[in-house]
């Protein structure tokens, strides 16, 4: 291809009067045998303008991510989808790793990733000299090449960092060459400090923790090989960090490679210790492995870990990724002896003179609350924030020392009461005690020294600050409010004042972040405290309005779940203001989706989404209010709108939600028009979301049957969308949730006058069942749409059966449902389907008019029936089971445990014994338990969409099934011989059994319905399943 040809269109891709003419001549040129690798040469090349070469780095990334596996065409097309020729492939391999080596960072990050996606592919299958490449030049003796291939190690280790241990086999081949070659080579490195010989040992280190962070290969790293290596992290974190650096802004230091390269030693020790070095918390295979790194390596690493911390105490400075890892390792060292007989003598010092510093409120969180309030609550409220924050770290290591070792508590408690009760104190340091203090608030409610001065602390300490003049200091009490708000008040007053300061804080502060902060320890104080809730009642307009106010203004995800919280504690009262919070919560989704940057930030499709869950939790507070769902319906229908209207599928799920919510209890007609509306947008869109629409398309069949009906169109829609579903290729549980609206049609409408709608639903499950289906789900769900079908009009069914005509089936199809039907009994689960297809069999063995096919499997019927009604006791039997254990669940979480150690033991071995003995059985086995439970309690998703036949008055399948048995002996004697002939002695005792339960249930009804004739009292609605234990089936006297 001609290069230059190429590199006037990436030039053009630059100029914007260019671009779109570039892009396509590009668009049909990328095709062509020898493009991709044409780019790779102009990316290599020194001679073309560095933009260009940054262009096509970019094209190329997006050609190998997109194109470079080869992929079968979809179904029903003959046609292949492009891919990157062979040919083009092999040159790229052969020339990839060359390219990162030579070309500068900002084309490098391009290559690797797709470096990355063709390990992904072809290692080691099309390309194990990747190995052998990279292995080439890292011995070279140009220390230049060793970066690049440095970086091409680590796109080959990344692309396995998460795979289990038995899919990482190429990975540890090529690694039993490279580990000892990268160990080799950054302890020739250490001595160097040089800029790019600490950029090489940092990528060295990101190597070694990809490699080990989610899974340790002891077949490479025996006890030998591990101690070089802890000596290298060791040695990297303990050197001191050139004097020059300090000229460098302090924003700027930790990106310096010098504290990055620190950070990625500590990364790898305090993953190593939480992981494998902690006995009692590790798994089997890494007993023998924790044991000797907490005898080997812990005390050595946690030496020079307290040497940084005393750095810090000095006033020199750390890197805030540094100090948060020192904790996170500190933190591990807690709970062994051995680490905390080293740590005991200078505890308190780490508590007052570190951990509390880090806790306290400093210049740079003065600095943004001035500058960006509302980013400065983003930045508090962001867990990825929380995961690097130094501050959660030290909050952590404080909370485990002060609950695993006795002496921390007391001397820290001391420490604070002295700042809080001392006036002259410095705010930031009262700050800082407050948080102290809220962190380990759990503690302290629990230990019989503390719990009953926490009420004193918040009247004398907390409350006063809650009025002091500076903002930050009332943000903080508001946030010890919410620590504290499980609190057994003995003073009214105390609680009373509580609920009134955090209300004010809430209404009349002038600070967000203070707003903020009083509206969660608010909603936690009303849901903790029943007085509080009184106490609010009458102030729940305001503060729902303040709450919208603060949402609108912060998009802050936290609030919105207040005000979700909220609408739940007051039901009643948020009924009459339901319509103004939605019409405010509607106003402020449409400016969050309607704004410029909503495409970039995820944040605000969190908010988003937030609002839509909280405007459902109102429509369903407001359900029995009929008038106001009414006026509710216009808001959100508009809402609807303007997410169909733009497309944004990520908001499909939830305003489907909100129309299930709207349609619950009745149908107006702009709901009905919504099906309509509904139905064009799936046909362009999306029919993946069918599994999402089912509750709402279920509402419209069963909540109003007789608009459904009134107009034709109505079935016609969902007849045409379960077609769809069935005839293409959204998957087989979107293909169940068809099925099943299909049959919750045919039952809805038993009685009224669909028969012609029943040929076209049998045949269409009928054809799905010849095209091959993979799962038993499936298969019965296609099945119950005809015994469905059988229950409407058995004569409608059997002749729709004897009239079908399916593709490579010649002749009619009845033999091959009646077959495949008995070959399947014992897939029916769950209790609906059990008991759909005993009435179906009843049916069955009840007709006069057989089909031969009948005949022919006449002794599988009543043993069939007798497995399905064991299946349905078994169901009950667990469920009770479930419901006993989930009792004795709660009872034991309710004991509460002493977690103290005495002053210098071990953690005591329980948990170690326990990891042991469940390693015995392994964790698969612990899974395979759960999944029994979910076996027998067979509650699939489909059981939850309701039909005439599940209701408590419905047909009762025990009395169906011996009924039909009865008449059939009445009527035709040799048939029911034929019938009960092949039963066993145990299949007759069950019979037998079936037959009193019936009879028991048939009394059990008469009795119920006799006296709600009379006035009386009536049953609480609890349904067939819990009213009987099957366990033990009356006696027969």
């Amino acid at each position: 291809m001609d290069l230059n040809l190429i590199i006037q269109a990436l030039k053009g891709t630059i100029d914007p009067k260019l671009r779109i003419a570039a892009e396509n001549e590009l668009n049909q040129s990328y095709k062509i045998i020898n493009f991709a690798p044409s780019l790779l040469r102009i990316i290599v090349s020194d001679h073309v303008e560095f933009p260009v070469r940054q262009a096509a780095a970019i094209y190329l990334k997006n050609m190998v991510t997109q194109y470079w596996p080869d992929r079968e065409p979809p179904p029903g097309e003959a046609v292949f989808p492009f891919n990157i020729h062979e040919n083009d492939r092999q040159q790229i391999r052969d020339n990839i790793v060359e390219g990162i080596i030579r070309s500068p960072d900002l084309v490098r990050v391009q290559l690797t990733m797709c470096l990355r996606a063709i390990i992904k592919y072809d290692f080691p299958g099309h390309w194990p000299a990747v190995v052998d490449k990279i292995d080439y030049y890292l011995q070279s003796q140009s220390s230049g090449s060793w970066l690049g291939s440095l970086l091409c190690l680590y796109q080959l280790v990344k692309t396995y960092e998460y795979k289990k241990a038995e899919e990482r086999e190429p990975l540890i081949a090529a690694m039993q060459i490279f580990l000892p070659r990268i160990q080799q080579q950054i302890m020739q490195l250490l001595p160097d400090s040089s800029h790019y010989s600490v950029l090489l040992q940092k990528q060295i280190l990101k190597i070694f923790y990809a490699l080990v962070q989610y899974a340790l290969p002891l077949q490479l790293v025996n006890n030998q090989t591990m101690t070089a290596w802890m000596e290298i992290f060791r040695t990297i974190i303990d050197r001191t960090v050139p004097p020059e650096t300090l000229q460098i802004d302090e924003d700027d230091r930790p990106e310096l490679v010098w504290w990055k390269c620190k950070k990625w030693a500590l990364h790898i020790v305090a993953r190593l210790f939480e992981r494998y070095g902690s006995p009692g918390n590790v798994t089997k295979e890494y007993f023998e492995f924790s044991e000797f790194f907490l005898k080997t390596y812990a005390v050595g690493i946690q030496q020079v870990l307290l040497k940084i911390l005393d750095q810090y105490r000095q006033k020199e400075y750390v890197a805030p990724r540094v100090l948060q890892q020192a904790f996170n390792y500190l933190n591990q060292g807690i709970v062994h002896s051995v680490t905390w007989k080293q740590m005991k003598p200078h505890i308190q010092n780490i508590s007052e003179d570190v951990i509390f510093s880090v806790m306290c409120y400093k210049d740079e969180d003065e600095e943004l609350w001035q500058e960006d309030p509302y980013e400065y609550i983003r930045m508090k409220f962001d867990i990825f924030e929380d995961y690097a924050s130094p501050t959660t770290a030290a909050q952590t290591l404080l909370y485990t020392a002060a609950k695993k070792r006795k002496e921390v508590l007391p001397k820290m408690m001391a420490f604070v009461y002295q700042i809080l009760t001392d006036p002259n104190f410095d705010p930031r340091k009262k700050d800082g005690a407050l948080h102290v203090i809220g962190s380990l608030a759990d503690i302290l409610l629990k230990k019989s020294l503390f719990k009953d001065q926490m009420e004193l602390l918040l009247q004398n300490h907390v409350f006063p600050l809650l009025l002091s003049n500076l903002g930050y200091l009332r943000a903080r009490s508001c946030w010890v409010l919410h620590a504290f708000s499980s609190l057994k008040f003995h003073n009214e007053l105390n609680l009373r004042n509580a609920v009134e300061l955090a209300k004010k804080s809430l209404i009349e502060d002038k600070e967000m972040p203070v707003k903020v902060e009083a509206a969660l320890a608010l909603q936690s104080l009303i849901s903790n405290q029943t007085q509080a809730k009184e106490y609010m009642k009458p102030h729940v307009r305001p503060i729902m309005q303040e709450l919208l106010h603060i949402v609108r203004e912060t998009e802050n995800d936290d609030v919105t779940n207040v005000i979700q919280k909220m609408i739940c504690e007051y039901s009643q009262e948020v009924a009459s203001i339901a319509v103004d919070m939605t019409q405010h919560l509607a106003e402020i989704f449409g400016k969050v989706l309607q704004s410029d940057e909503y495409e970039e930030i995820e944040d605000k499709t969190v908010m988003a989404m937030g609002i839509l869950h909280t405007i459902d939790t109102i429509l369903t507070v407001v359900e029995d209010h009929k008038e106001v769902t009414q006026q509710l319906e216009n808001i959100c229908l508009r809402i609807i709108d303007l997410v169909l209207q733009k497309h944004v599928i990520e908001f499909y799920e939830e305003i489907l939600s909100l129309a299930y919510s709207l349609t619950c209890h009745g149908i107006s007609p702009q709901m009905w028009q919504l099906l309509g509306i509904l139905y064009e947008v799936f046909q362009q869109d999306c029919f993946e979301y069918f599994t999402d629409m089912m509750p709402l398309l279920h509402n419209y069949v069963t909540i109003d049957t007789d608009t459904l009906l009134s107009n034709p169109k109505h079935l016609e829609i969902l007849f045409t969308m379960c077609r769809k579903v069935l005839c293409g290729d959204a998957g087989e549980d979107a293909e169940c949730h068809a099925a099943k609206l299909l049959e919750v049609i045919i039952l809805q409408c038993k009685g009224k006058g669909i028969d012609q709608c029943i040929p076209l639903f049998v045949q269409l499950v009928l054809e799905r069942l010849t095209l091959g289906v993979k799962t038993s789900e499936l298969r019965t769900m296609c099945l119950q749409v005809a015994i469905a079908a059988l229950y409407y009009n058995p004569d409608l069914l059997l002749h729709t059966l004897e009239q079908i005509q399916l593709p490579h089936n010649p002749g009619p199809i009845t033999v091959q449902f009646i077959n495949q039907w008995m070959n399947d009994t014992d897939c029916f689960l769950g209790h609906h389907d059990r008991k759909m297809c005993i009435i179906g069999l009843s049916i069955l063995l009840e007709l006069q008019n057989r089909p031969p096919a009948v005949d022919a499997v006449v002794g599988q019927i009543v043993p069939s029936i007798l497995f399905l009604f064991l299946g349905l006791k078994q169901v009950c039997a667990t469920r009770q089971l479930v419901n006993r254990e989930d009792r004795s669940k709660a009872e034991k979480a309710d004991m509460e445990e002493n977690e103290e150690i005495s002053s210098d033991e071990e953690e005591t071995n329980v948990t170690a014994q326990a990891m042991q003995s469940n390693n015995g059985r392994g964790e698969d086995e612990e899974e395979e338990d759960d999944d029994w439970d979910e076996e027998v309690l067979e509650e699939t998703a489909l059981e939850g969409f309701s039909t005439p036949l599940d209701l408590d008055n419905s047909v009762d399948e025990y009395q169906f099934f011996t009924q039909a048995l009865l008449t059939v002996q009445n009527r035709d004697a040799a048939w029911y011989q034929l019938l009960m002939a092949p039963l066993s002695e145990d299949q007759r005792r069950a019979l037998q059994e079936v037959y009193t339960l019936a009879e028991h249930r048939r009394t059990v009804a008469e009795a119920k319905k006799k006296i709600e004739q009379q006035g009386g009292f009536t049953f609480e609605n609890k349904g067939v399943l819990s009213a009987f234990n099957f366990g033990t089936v009356p006696g027969n006297n």
